[in-house]
């Protein structure tokens, strides 16, 4: 019988990746067959997402996939949350805003003023972060951008839709909107309706494994042959942590750009304590994934990009380990979101402090000490909130590579800590896909 194979398309902030999976005796094995690099670009004093170009990789990824595999039955996207394009129709209203943009500062407390964040999270849940969804699409109402508007798409619908001309929304990207309810695991139309933003923009909301529909006959002729179009989680970290070979329910870090610590959760916690400890209740396959987000490699890249450039990672990690700087900083302070110079804002947080970083490794070695720190608060709230006793941690994700990281997560968080340098993203992609094949 011919081998089925399925195609994950796997894009995170920095970088996308085309793999081919199969399974074989109950494993999925996989291939990557096509990396490219993504980032956030500045258009007018914005941070936007180059749409073009992410779709001419998508197609180019596909064609390659298929020029070594012509069988492959059907491919799935996912991405990052939050960012979304403003459809007109069948045209999409652009630039696509990228989350790391400062445009909603100004509207938070006027969102705020309509509806409460206490009442907002009773409803969905979702953690405060100022590039929330919500937020974005209440500013693009007040300047005016939903008046050309009929609906919006979450980056992934938005390829699937370019590819297949089908619009469909996807539940667990849906869930980092802000904008759906926790209890019903639909929108939430009160609170569309206290912010004012158009009701016909929200359709309905598909499952993971829903057919999204063929390649259109033009990208079917460019790529070299025709695949169905499925949704997996599209949010990528509900894939990643799909793909986690987890013994029984434990803890996990799915380690990026970002770091997403939680558990899987059979209901939200909407508590008093989650809220205080800004905790998100996201859409799961089949559970709520209990999760906060914790500052991840984006600030060692950072430092990278503006230290030394010309290292690799290896050496950097021998250059911290090499350093006897013990200081820690709150690394999920907001002055490390987005700043000009990651150096200056580790030299403010230790401007009244007699010790200071001084040689480029104590500042990576800082960084590492400091996500450490914080992933053992994160436990500790985790275990508070939700009574369970926390004793492995998986690691997924690039940063599961890190073993240095891994020993002093190790060491702060107290836990036997399981990394496994695996695609756990595009492996539950796949999952989801060969799963959906065998219904």
């Amino acid at each position: 019988m011919a081998e089925i194979y399925r195609l994950a398309i796997d894009i995170g902030a920095s970088s996308g990746r085309h793999i081919v999976g199969r399974e074989d005796g109950g494993k999925i094995m996989t291939e990557e067959v096509y990396r490219f690099k993504n980032g956030v670009e500045e258009l007018g004093g914005s941070l936007v997402w180059n749409t073009e170009a992410l779709f001419y990789n998508v197609k180019e990824g596909i064609k390659r996939a298929l020029a070594k595999y012509p069988r492959i039955s059907s491919l799935a996207i996912d991405t990052w949350g939050v960012d979304y394009v403003l459809m007109n129709g069948d045209s999409a209203v652009l630039p696509c805003a990228a989350y790391r943009d400062d445009r909603t500062a100004d509207i938070i407390d006027e969102v705020h003023a309509r509806i409460s964040f206490d009442e907002l999270y009773k409803r969905t849940g979702i953690q405060f972060q100022p590039f929330n969804t919500i937020y974005q699409l209440y500013e693009d109402k007040k300047r005016g951008r939903l008046s050309a508007a009929t609906d919006f798409l979450m980056v992934p619908e938005y390829l699937n839709y370019l590819l297949t001309g089908v619009k469909k929304k996807e539940y667990t990207n849906a869930t980092t909107t802000g904008l759906v309810n926790a209890q019903t695991g639909d929108w939430d139309w009160d609170i569309i309706q206290a912010l004012g933003l158009p009701n016909g923009m929200f359709g309905k909301l598909y499952a993971p494994g829903e057919s999204v529909g063929k390649l259109k006959s033009e990208v079917a002729a460019e790529v070299g042959g025709q695949i169905e179009v499925v949704l997996c989680a599209s949010h990528d970290t509900a894939s990643a942590v799909e793909g986690i070979p987890m013994r029984g329910n434990r803890p996990y870090i799915s380690s990026g750009t970002w770091s997403l610590l939680g558990i899987k959760s059979p209901v939200a916690h909407t508590d008093e304590s989650s809220l205080a400890g800004n905790w998100s209740n996201e859409g799961g396959v089949g559970y709520v994934r209990y999760q906060k987000n914790i500052m991840g490699m984006w600030v060692v890249n950072r430092l990278k990009e503006e230290l030394c450039p010309q290292k690799d990672f290896a050496q950097i990690v021998r250059e911290a380990e090499d350093s006897s700087f013990d200081g820690i900083t709150d690394i999920n302070a907001p002055a490390f979101l987005s700043p000009e110079s990651m150096k200056e804002v580790f030299d403010e947080a230790f401007a009244n402090k007699e010790k200071k970083p001084r040689k480029e490794g104590d500042y990576f070695r800082c960084a590492y000490l400091s996500l450490a720190a914080s992933y053992a608060q994160a436990i500790k709230e985790l275990e508070e909130n939700t009574g369970i006793k926390a004793e492995e941690l998986y690691i997924v994700g690039g940063g599961a590579k890190n073993n240095y990281l891994n020993k002093l997560t190790k060491d702060f968080c107290k836990v036997k800590v399981i990394a496994l340098p695996i695609e756990a993203t595009a492996i539950g992609n796949l999952k989801i896909q060969i799963e959906r094949g065998k219904a």
